[in-house]
């Protein structure tokens, strides 16, 4: 399922057979996001999904709402377009702060910092490009806790990617200016995301 671009109701498991397997398919899945994960900066992290951390994920509110198969055409409108289409990298970016005094000011002050995330592949940088149906940074200036970004490659890039290039992830924000470089393991796993032919 890894590689599927799109997810439709014949890939959606049934509840009652879900519920036998949710156990052992939630902890592949753990293993899965390991290679997915990314931390930047304090409190930022990079989640990279594909078809199927989304197949989890719709699996997972299907699970918890009950809502049968009236549920699933909405599941797979909100998750499709968090699939990666094979020229692209698409991440939920989770700013994780507990303590939630501290979250609303440190928010307050990443207002506009979903135009500010970048992948860069030999020092030549993508510019990430934040869901425009969601309402990323408020009109008072404060940044959403979660967004979600879509980073478009070219052809050459996906290459170098895929060769093992030096890729850094990071943000460029007045507030917000931390970088890090993508781990081996990250790196390899996110170029299977890629298409196999560029043509």
């Amino acid at each position: 399922m890894q590689n599927k671009r799109h997810l439709t109701h014949a890939d959606i498991m049934p509840l009652g057979e879900y519920t036998k397997v949710r156990r052992e398919r939630r902890r592949e899945i753990t293993e899965l996001k390991k290679d997915r994960r990314v931390e930047v900066g304090p409190f930022a992290t990079f989640y990279f999904e594909n078809a199927t951390t989304m197949w989890s994920q719709i699996q997972e509110m299907l699970y918890i709402e009950k809502g049968g198969d009236a549920q699933i055409d909405d599941e797979l409108m909100a998750y499709n377009p968090l699939i990666p289409q094979g020229r692209e990298l698409v991440a939920t970016v989770m700013f994780e702060i507990d303590e939630s005094a501290r979250r609303a000011r440190e928010l307050a002050r990443l207002g506009g910092i979903e135009n500010g995330a970048f992948i860069e592949i030999d020092g030549e940088r993508v510019i990430g490009q934040p869901d425009p149906t969601r309402e990323n940074t408020s009109a008072e200036g404060k940044a959403s806790a979660v967004q979600f970004l879509r980073f478009e490659f070219t052809p050459t890039q996906i290459v170098a990617f895929k060769a093992g290039a030096r890729v850094v992830l990071g943000f460029d924000h007045s507030n917000y200016g931390h970088m890090t470089m993508l781990p081996e393991p990250v790196r390899a796993a996110l170029a299977e995301d890629f298409a196999q032919e560029l043509g």
